[in-house]
């Protein structure tokens, strides 16, 4: 199983969207997809109809559980969506206080990485969603990952979230014997704003190769989408959105098999 985290210390920049975009593209491509909330907003949730207040087991239990949930337990607590083959684990917003009572003990930026270890053999994706505020939640989230997604909306306040972003992973790096591997993915972009052209300019000059060479259109369709509660290449396939989260995936799968490549010659 893949695992990608989808992450930024900014809000408003596409992290849902581009978590909900890729894992139905991959899901009407056949592949089992997992999609995982992390966020107390519990905005994936509810993009899919989950009312979280309604649920009884949720991403909550994996973590208050931790090693006393096996994986019919895990699997039990997975929300089928409107898609075959993409099934969601919800948030509530009780994980918003897990950073009170577990922020200071130990061993717990693994759980995450555990829970996933027991359903591996389910799902060919999974894909994290996390919230913008470093903590608990979001260090799982990372300390799961194979790649990092971080979507960055093309405008100069973003770019400082993404300035947080970058600082948090390189100190996670040095306390764990993990090196991050990351991309870029610049969202939101309108080529009629002289700020949407001068944001990406700046972040291929700053990150070079670590950005996607392409960008996220801004595409109403995307909020038409989440209204139908629908992923976008069920909703919308035909749309420009749709056509760039496509490139990227194609752009991310070959970077996929050229780590795995690069891990052999190691």
């Amino acid at each position: 199983m893949k695992i990608w985290t989808v992450a930024n210390q900014k809000g408003g920049v596409g992290k849902t969207t581009t978590t909900v975009t890729l894992g139905g593209i991959l899901a009407s491509k056949g592949k089992r997809v997992l999609l995982i909330d992390t966020d107390p907003h519990a905005s994936l949730t509810y993009y899919f109809g989950i009312d979280s207040e309604e649920l009884e087991v949720s991403v909550y239990d994996v973590f208050s559980r931790n090693k006393a949930m096996n994986k019919e337990e895990i699997l039990q607590a997975l929300c089928p969506s409107t898609m075959n083959n993409l099934d969601i684990l919800p948030a509530t917003m009780a994980i918003a206080t897990l950073d009170r009572y577990m922020g200071n003990k130990s061993g717990m930026g693994l759980i995450l990485t555990k829970a996933l270890a027991k359903i591996a053999d389910e799902y060919d994706y999974a894909i994290l969603d996390c919230p913008p505020v470093l903590g608990v939640l979001m260090v799982n989230a990372l300390a799961a990952s194979e790649r990092v997604l971080i979507p960055v909306q093309t405008e100069f306040l973003a770019l400082k979230g993404l300035d947080r972003m970058m600082r948090t992973m390189q100190l996670m790096q040095s306390s764990q014997s993990k090196k991050y591997r990351y991309t870029i993915i610049p969202t939101m972009y309108d080529k009629r704003t002289k700020a949407s052209l001068e944001a990406y300019k700046t972040l291929r000059a700053t990150y070079e190769e670590k950005v996607w060479p392409g960008v996220i259109p801004i595409d109403t369709k995307f909020r038409d989408a989440s209204l139908a509660m629908k992923s976008p290449i069920t909703y919308c396939p035909k749309s420009r959105g749709v056509y760039a989260y496509l490139t990227l995936l194609d752009h991310l799968q070959k970077l996929d098999k050229h780590s795995v490549s690069e891990a052999l010659d190691e």
